[in-house]
């Protein structure tokens, strides 16, 4: 396309950029540039020209794409944008950033601390949309931090609070806790299906949008790739994640095939693959938006993105796609389990480099020949009992609700309690050497016998592959408000 043409595509195409309202407060392109790769192009101790790259966000924001992704961990993504509203400051963005703090305990100083860093990165007195991550659900500190996060957007630090890599569970549990959420930002793409089904049921329900990364593949997803061989290395670290996502989906041939429909189906509708791709995901009822990467300064493909909002898939070609998809091999488990259990869909197939450790969730004290997991609860001290106790290659755990300090999680909600009950019962373990695979029997307790189903269904989303000996109980449970106590005994090989 000549330049002059180019840029007269770019102001018709920027009159008719597609908008979504996350709340009241915030509305942003459906089509979010995201700022990973600033990281990925510091790598190795580069420097880069700040501000030069903060003027490279100027076209885009002139297009109609107004809205940023950026992270605490995007390197100096946040020093870019600050710097870009500084320098213009007749151009409004929205800029969206993330928190993804190490796993361990997290004081209510450190919480405040984080966005404060980001405020100061940023050059702005509140954050348009903090979005959080965790990387375990077994150490209740991640609730620690989104309890203090919601009084920081109660102070006016944050306008908006969202979750990134949640899956289903969770975000139900973080929902009935009371904890406002407009936004869950996730991988969802032709080649990754798990948030069509229950996360988007779950999402429509409660009018949470989802912000979807990944719908290019880190690239793959586009004609350069059609007949292609498979590459032993890749550019950079979203082809090197990506292509283990090709990999679990059913391997490189199998991905030849989806290009080809693909390919067909472009050409149908006068469209880029990577248009069709990122579209058809737009197109899912869930989604506010879709994240598309940008190396500021290098490569924009500008015009390409803004024909997202040129088209709409046919119906007939939605169908064609839709019966390729067919061919593929699910992403196993829910949406974010390639952060939090094998296969570690990860650049590295691990995370080694996102992190050094995973701290015990819970104290352990010796006596005698026992070892002791404590949670911490008024009840422990008030009973003279132990969270989880190990004796050789056993451990047994206690009778357990959704308390957290002196919360409820889960609220009302029967399969939330259930599900923060069952974290529980993995922090235990995790703090003794072992984990829910170890367990062995479980014992459900529960008030009403109108919520069976919902607690039987979400222990058997969690124990489906282990398939403990259980009993389900009706009981009088102490506390109002508690809905299921659950024990468990576990026995190491």
């Amino acid at each position: 396309m000549p330049a002059e043409s180019g840029k007269n595509f770019v102001k018709l195409a920027a009159m008719s950029i597609q908008r979504v309202q996350l709340s009241p407060s915030l509305t942003v392109s459906r089509v979010i540039t995201g700022l990973w790769q600033i990281a990925d192009m510091e790598k190795e101790g580069q420097r880069l020209e700040l501000s030069k790259l903060a003027n490279a966000m100027l076209p885009y924001a002139k297009a109609g794409l107004t809205t940023f992704d950026m992270a605490d961990h995007y390197g100096s993504a946040e020093d870019i944008a600050g710097l870009f509203s500084k320098q213009h400051p007749e151009v409004t963005v929205q800029r969206m950033t993330k928190w993804v703090p190490t796993p361990g305990p997290i004081s209510k100083a450190e919480v405040r601390h984080a966005v404060e860093r980001s405020l100061k990165r940023l050059k702005t007195e509140q954050l348009d949309l903090l979005q959080f991550h965790t990387w375990s659900y077994t150490d209740p500190s991640w609730l620690d931090c989104l309890f203090y996060l919601q009084e920081l957007k109660e102070e006016g630090l944050i306008a908006n609070l969202g979750l990134t890599n949640f899956d289903t569970a969770h975000l139900n549990m973080v929902l009935q806790s009371g904890i406002d959420i407009v936004s869950n930002q996730l991988s969802f793409s032709l080649i990754d299906q798990r948030a069509a089904g229950a996360m988007s049921e779950l999402c429509l329900k409660h009018g949470v949008k989802l912000l979807a990364y990944g719908t290019l593949a880190g690239g793959l997803l586009s004609e350069r790739w059609l007949g292609k061989a498979e590459p032993d290395s890749t550019a950079n670290w979203s082809q090197s994640k990506y292509k283990r996502f090709i990999e679990v989906a059913g391997g490189w041939q199998g991905f030849q095939e989806l290009l080809k429909v693909l390919a067909d189906v472009s050409k149908d509708q006068q469209v880029s693959i990577a248009n069709l791709a990122s579209r058809y995901i737009l197109e899912q009822q869930a989604v506010g938006a879709v994240i598309i990467g940008a190396r500021l300064g290098s490569s924009e493909h500008l015009a390409d993105t803004l024909k997202l909002f040129t088209f709409s898939i046919t119906e007939a070609n939605k169908k064609k796609i839709a019966a390729a998809l067919q061919n593929l091999k699910a992403i196993p488990g829910d949406c974010g389990d390639e952060y939090r259990k094998p296969p570690f869909l990860t650049a590295s197939g691990d995370l080694s480099h996102h992190l050094e450790a995973f701290p015990a969730p819970y104290k352990t004290k010796v006596i005698n020949d026992k070892t002791h997991a404590l949670s911490g609860t008024v009840w422990e001290d008030l009973a003279g009992y132990s969270r989880a106790v190990r004796q050789g290659k056993r451990i047994l755990i206690s009778g357990t609700t959704a308390t957290h300090k002196d919360r409820v999680i889960g609220g009302k909600d029967p399969a939330a309690q259930t599900h923060f009950v069952i974290d529980k019962l993995g922090g235990g373990l995790q703090s003794l050497g072992a984990s829910l695979d170890n367990v062995i029997r479980t014992r459900v307790y529960i008030k009403h016998m109108s919520d069976w189903e919902a607690i039987a269904r979400a222990h058997g989303e969690r124990f489906k592959e282990i398939l403990p000996a259980n009993t389900l109980i009706r009981a009088d449970l102490v506390g109002d408000d508690y809905l299921v106590e659950m024990e468990a005994e576990a026995e190491l090989p």
